[in-house]
């Protein structure tokens, strides 16, 4: 019988331990198992009868690591030290990122979470795999913490078994065996990229393996099953329904009502309603009312569907902000409230008529206002302001961003000064937290002569005002003799041929050395779920612009004189695009 144990890399190792080293340790043990006798290991008592029927029903088929490589190269550089393929393809993990999300308070968007499953071979020449769960974690990434728990934790370390011909009776019967011996249902989900559903279980306490979590993985939609394993209704949000099912009308009935959560929410901020309930801690309805000059009732009827939208909470002693709430009051760190007032306003109105769009081509907003929004928000300095703050609302998509290695590299150039040139970047968010955190770069700040006044303000007020200076102009007077070159949620704005023309006024302006760093939202190269595909829609509705895949960019880029050089992750669905001239 084969030895069964090169252990797993366990939570009080992992402190020391590498990636490479974890990674090492794992494909060690793939290699080392047989079934039974692991099955034996991970559920004491299973023998005999029960454990020759488990044995038949599912096969020993890998272990799990979570990684957090610095880039792509480096984690396949790791996999071949390893001795593990460096060629296996990866695909999105929708479990692991929701799990992660769920740990970390994330949005599932920010986490680029892939699997990767390198084969092995088991001592009977059984294929098998190191299930990788990559998470990439550039330097200066604010996911570093994310990246250092979950090393030390080892949470999503785990021993998997295939289960053959998954029918629903099968799959119900050795779920029932796991959970006689021991093992309590810990999650799961189904994932539509490769069409399996997973099971996963805590081990019983007297495992004897270093792993403490199981998986059962089942080729097909199972999630009827799954549903039971969590104890959880079985609902048309969670797998299709025919139309006639009662389940499905309402799960559609939600989905509908999606315009009275975004009024709901534009409501609360136009209303001041946060900053009210942080004068007046736990006030009630009446005592709100009075504060936002509101109808009692209809500020009640409010307050119970933000309730229902975890944005207040209602207890004994009235009504209190939740973190969510909060982001909707002016003065909080990171408000979004300009966002709600932009949404539940001029963009709101435009969305009304997304047929327009859809059957002409043409922006909405174009449609409805009569000119496009640039110009509209030009005419009405009011309006031109909220959407500058709206912009700066979505600012922890720069939390990551000053430390990339483009701009960590010229700020550590000998000789003269380096200069980042900021194109249309508004009144200097990016630009300023760029040069505080680099105070040996200079920077130049290209935008429209009405947003320079409050530009300057903004970056005196950081206090890098003097290392600055500015340009008024549009993407036809972008400076020359730059070193870095910035474009932050600018090409989303334009269709190709406009996107061509800015990035080829870039190219013009960069001297040879230079780099051109582009943040946007990318579009999954495989469909999947994302930040990008919700504003993607906004994008066509209200500017006649677009998101796109990175391969997208790498053509547009390719047109212009410039190559893509790679992509790293940002916040809120974000990703940084390293360009260079060709």
């Amino acid at each position: 019988m084969p030895a069964t144990g090169i252990p797993a890399p366990t939570a009080t190792a992992v402190d020391s331990n590498t990636d490479a080293d974890r990674l090492g340790a794992t494909a060690a043990f793939v290699r080392d198992q047989d079934t039974s006798v692991l099955l034996s290991r991970v559920l004491p008592g299973l023998d005999g009868p029960d454990l020759r029927a488990l044995t038949d029903r599912c096969a020993f088929a890998h272990a799990a690591v979570l990684v957090f490589p610095t880039d792509e190269h480096s984690l396949r550089a790791q996999l071949a030290a390893c001795g593990l393929s460096p060629e296996v393809s990866a695909q999105p993990s929708v479990v692991v990122r929701d799990r992660l999300a769920a740990r970390h308070h994330r949005n599932p968007a920010d986490l680029d979470v892939r699997i990767l499953r390198p084969t092995v071979r088991g001592p009977g020449g059984e294929h098998r795999a190191v299930e990788v769960f990559a998470l990439t974690v550039p330097p200066g990434s604010a996911l570093r913490g994310i990246a250092e728990e979950e090393r030390r934790l080892d949470r999503e370390a785990h021993l998997a078994f295939d289960v053959a011909h998954p029918d629903p009776l099968v799959l119900r019967g050795l779920l029932a065996g796991f959970a006689r011996h021991g093992a309590t249902a810990d999650g799961g989900g189904y994932n539509p990229h490769e069409d399996g559903t997973v099971f996963y279980f805590t081990a019983p306490v007297g495992t004897k393996t270093p792993y403490r979590r199981v998986e059962l993985y089942a080729r097909g939609d199972h999630r009827d099953v799954l549903a039971e394993h969590l104890a959880e209704p079985f609902t048309a949000a969670s797998a299709p329904r025919h139309p006639g099912d009662p389940q499905a009308a309402e799960s559609l009935l939600r989905l509908l009502t999606g315009a009275w959560t975004t009024q709901a929410l534009t409501a609360c901020a136009r209303l001041r309603l946060p900053e009210a309930m942080s004068r007046h801690t736990g006030a009630g309805v009446h005592e709100l009312a009075r504060a936002v000059d509101a109808h009692p009732e209809s500020l009640a009827t409010l307050l119970r569907y933000l309730a229902m939208l975890d944005v207040v909470t209602e207890g004994p002693d009235g009504y209190r902000l939740t973190g969510v709430g909060a982001l909707l009051a002016a003065e909080t760190p990171g408000s979004m409230r300009p966002l709600a007032l932009m949404y539940g306003g001029p963009f709101y109105q435009s969305f009304a008529h997304l047929t327009h769009t859809v059957r002409s081509g043409l922006p909405a907003f174009d449609h409805f206002f009569g000119e496009n929004h640039f110009d509209h928000f030009a005419a009405d300095p009011e309006l031109a302001a909220l959407f500058d703050q709206s912009m700066v609302s979505s600012a922890p998509i720069f939390d990551a961003l000053p430390a990339h290695p483009v701009l960590a590299a010229a700020a550590a150039s000998p000789g003269r000064p380096r200069t980042v040139v900021d194109i249309a970047g508004g009144t200097g968010e990016l630009l300023g937290r760029i040069l505080t955190d680099h105070p040996a770069l200079r920077g130049v700040l290209l935008e429209r002569p009405q947003v320079l006044a409050a530009a300057r303000d903004h970056l005196a007020g950081t206090g890098v005002g003097e290392r600055c200076a500015y340009h008024a102009g549009d993407f036809a007077d972008v400076p020359d003799g730059g070193d870095v070159y910035v474009l932050s949620r600018v090409l989303h704005d334009w269709d190709d041929d406009r996107c061509r023309s800015i990035l080829a006024s870039c190219s013009a302006a960069m001297p040879r050395h230079a780099d051109l760093l582009v943040v946007e939202r990318l579009l999954p190269a495989d469909g999947g779920s994302s930040l990008a595909t919700a504003w993607d829609l906004h994008m066509m509705c209200n500017t006649g612009g677009r998101e796109r895949t990175a391969d997208h960019y790498a053509r547009l880029f390719e047109e212009c004189g410039l190559v893509l050089v790679g992509h790293s992750p940002l916040a809120l669905g974000a990703h940084t695009l390293h360009a260079r001239r060709a």
